[in-house]
This record gives structure tokens, C-alpha cells and sequence, in this order.
């Protein structure tokens, strides 16, 4: 998963509190979930162990939004975006330390958990997602695979879209329209693989939680936060007089879409929830949009909130997400032997991760963003020159 921190540089000074916080909670989140499935068996954090899981829809509008915001932002400024810089900013961003961990998953495959990855292959080509059963190694880093495949489509896609059109509208409707046929696959593979009577339900993940066609389109509310902050800067300033108003709307329609999924995404007994498999993926990536417009609001709560730890978490999330797992597997196995009590389980996984996450992004990942700002400083081409006769007339 590509749990790039808010800043777009190394340094911590163009950092935002509100953005900080919000991936601070999607990795918490992760971590409650896959605690509860892969160390303790139980939902050790009550109700948020359960849906835990949504963790991931947030990175996904987060990194729409981070993304988009580097694009349009330039765009709008009447910049020429350069695919060769783009690109490369985003394998320095993301690479490095994924590489890493996965060398380490197959160097050490016992250690790091026991199970068979899928082919190489599959993680250089970012298709491991592809049909993916659970159980296999490194099975988290599918959210991964969406986000570079969205990377790799997003410039593309903005390049023809203004050579087609150029109409801001039009790049709302393609949204809708992209949402809406996620939605119709979703509804399509429900039908398959949903329901326990048809006994294929353990196809769910390998056709929709995993799959690219089923939550790519989540990636989308949050580009269009983004879309809609740089092509309509007049009207998102006016948003900050209704920033109150937002944010309870924000909060109030998260607050409803997790009490819907975590009683409806998965009814024992019966299968997948419809209305949760079919429509309940956008849905939450749409309330996670408007909360995320809301933190983007000088005034609002979430931007305003200074929670110790918060930004630090953020920075660190995306080595995070990579190795907090294999940590819980090795703790686990350790406990076994050990006879330690759950406390200390959870306690030692907590300080392993953060030490491991620390080290990985003091080392890996802080100088490969140094090396990235350096040789490519953004994603566009650079402004030419004036030509040297241009100058010579202009100094006579």
C-alpha cells in the first residue's frame, strides 16, 4: 500500500495536522485489524478490531487526494506534466522499502511467516492482487498493487482527457462513470462469489476485496476533492464559512457507513452483505472524501487537533504497513515458546513495529525522497530558459 506521508518533501514543514491525522487513524486501524486476525484471534480493541479493515479505503482517498493534488495543482498553474518525472518521483517514493521488505519474504520466508508467495513476478509487475487467494505471503501489499496500477493510469488518463476535452465537468462525469462501473462488477462478482449458498464465497477476496476492478474506484473521491480544491478555487475558499457544516456531515456520514458495515458487510449465515459488497466500498470512500475536505479546512477540528505522536505515526505509516504483520507472525511464534501473556504479545508487537518502521524510514525511505527531490524536484517539465539573444536584446 502506498502510505505516503502528506508532505511531498523530507522535510516536515509543509506538513499538514489534519492529513497527519487521518492516515495516523487508517494505519491504527490496519494494525487493530490484522492484530485481531493474525496474532490474538479475538477483537482485542472491541468493535474497531472488526472493522479495522476500512483502514485501507481511507489510504486509498488519502492517496487520491495526494496525488491528484500534486497534478491539478500544477495544471492549473499552466504547467506541461512530464510522465518521465512523474513516474520516477513515484518509484523513489515507493520501491525502496517495498523491495526490501520483499526480498525479505523470500530470503526468509520462514521467518517472516511460513506461507508461499505468489510468483516474483507478480510483486515487480505489481499484479500479485491479480486472483489473489488469502493466505500467501505478503497477501497485504494488494493495496499496494491498486495504487501503483492507479499511478501508472492517472497521467495517462489526464493527458487524454485534456487533448480530448480540457472541460473540468467532463473529468467529474468520467469519475461517475468509472465509480458506476466498479459498481456494476461488484454486483456481478456478489452474485458469484458472495453468498455462502452457492459455496463459493471463498472466491470473495480473490474477485472483490483484492481485486483492481472492484476498489480502484475508491482511489476517486479523493482525486476529486483534489480536482475540485484547484479548478474551483473561489468556491472551495468558500467552503471554510461552512467548514462546521461539513464537518459534522463528514463525521456523521463515516459515523453511519461504519455502523453499516460492520453490522451488514458480512451476515452469518448468509454471505456478503448486497448493499455493503455492491455499494458499500464507494459509499465510504465518499463519506472518507468529505472528511477529509473538512481536515483540509484551516478551521476545522481535525486541522486543528494536535495529537502527540500523530504526525510521527503518519510519517512512518507506509514502512508500517509493510512490516507490522511478519512482526506479528514472529512475536506470535516467539509467544508460543515463550508463554507470554497477551499483554506482553501486544505490547512487543506494538514496540517492534514502530522501532522497525523508524529504522526503515530513517534509512530507506528519508534518503530515497532526498535522491527524488533532487534529481526530479516535481512532476512537471521545467520552464525553458530565455534564449541568450532574448536576453541580450532585452539588456539593450
Amino acid at each position: 500500500m502506498n502510505l505516503l506521508p502528506p508532505s511531498q518533501s523530507v522535510g516536515q514543514s509543509s506538513r499538514h495536522s489534519g492529513l497527519d491525522l487521518l492516515r495516523a487513524c487508517a494505519i491504527l486501524l490496519v494494525f487493530m485489524y490484522h492484530y485481531m486476525v493474525f496474532v490474538s484471534g479475538e477483537p482485542t480493541f472491541g468493535w474497531l478490531s472488526r472493522i479495522g479493515w476500512v483502514g485501507v479505503d481511507l489510504f486509498f482517498v488519502l492517496s487520491g487526494y495526494l496525488i491528484g493534488n500534486q497534478l491539478f495543482k500544477g495544471l492549473a498553474q499552466g504547467k506541461q506534466l512530464s510522465f518521465r518525472r512523474f513516474y520516477w518521483r513515484r518509484a523513489l517514493r515507493t520501491w525502496p522499502v517495498f523491495w526490501l521488505v520483499l526480498a525479505a519474504f523470500f530470503l526468509l520466508p520462514e521467518l517472516m511467516g511460513g506461507n508461499t508467495p505468489p510468483p516474483l513476478w507478480r510483486f515487480l509487475t505489481f499484479t500479485q492482487n491479480y486472483q489473489l487467494m488469502p493466505g500467501t505471503a505478503f497477501s497485504h501489499a494488494w493495496s499496494l498493487c491498486i495504487e501503483e496500477q492507479f499511478y501508472f493510469l492517472l497521467p495517462l488518463v489526464a493527458f487524454l482527457c485534456l487533448r480530448l476535452s480540457g472541460k473540468v465537468q467532463h473529468a467529474f462525469y468520467l469519475m461517475g462513470a468509472l465509480i458506476v462501473a466498479a459498481t456494476c462488477y461488484r454486483y456481478q462478482m456478489w452474485q458469484l462469489y458472495g453468498l455462502e449458498a452457492d459455496g463459493q464465497i471463498r472466491y470473495f477476496n480473490a474477485f472483490i476485496y483484492y481485486s483492481s476492478f472492484a476498489r480502484m474506484d475508491e482511489l476517486l473521491p479523493g482525486l476529486a476533492v483534489a480536482l475540485f480544491k484547484n479548478a474551483y478555487p473561489t468556491r472551495w475558499a468558500a467552503l471554510a464559512q461552512h467548514q462546521q457544516k461539513l464537518q459534522l456531515i463528514g463525521f456523521g456520514t463515516v459515523a453511519l457507513m461504519l455502523y453499516l458495515l460492520l453490522n451488514f458487510a458480512y451476515i452469518k449465515g448468509e454471505g456478503y452483505g448486497f448493499f455493503a459488497t455492491v455499494f458499500g466500498y464507494s459509499l465510504l470512500a465518499m463519506a472518507f472524501a468529505l472528511l477529509l475536505a473538512s481536515a483540509l479546512q484551516p478551521g476545522s477540528l481535525l486541522a486543528r487537533w494536535r495529537i502527540p505522536g500523530a504526525a510521527t505515526l503518519a510519517l512512518w505509516s507506509y514502512s508500517l504497513y509493510l512490516v507490522h504483520k511478519p512482526i506479528g507472525y514472529i512475536i506470535k511464534q516467539q509467544a508460543s515458546a515463550q508463554g507470554w501473556s497477551d499483554s506482553t504479545v501486544l505490547l512487543l508487537n506494538v514496540l517492534l513495529s514502530l522501532a522497525v518502521s523508524a529504522l526503515l524510514y530513517k534509512l530507506v525511505e528519508a534518503p530515497a525522497m532526498a535522491l527524488r527531490d533532487r534529481v526530479y524536484p516535481d512532476i512537471f517539465r521545467p520552464a525553458l530558459a530565455a534564449a541568450p539573444v532574448a536576453k541580450a536584446k532585452a539588456a539593450g
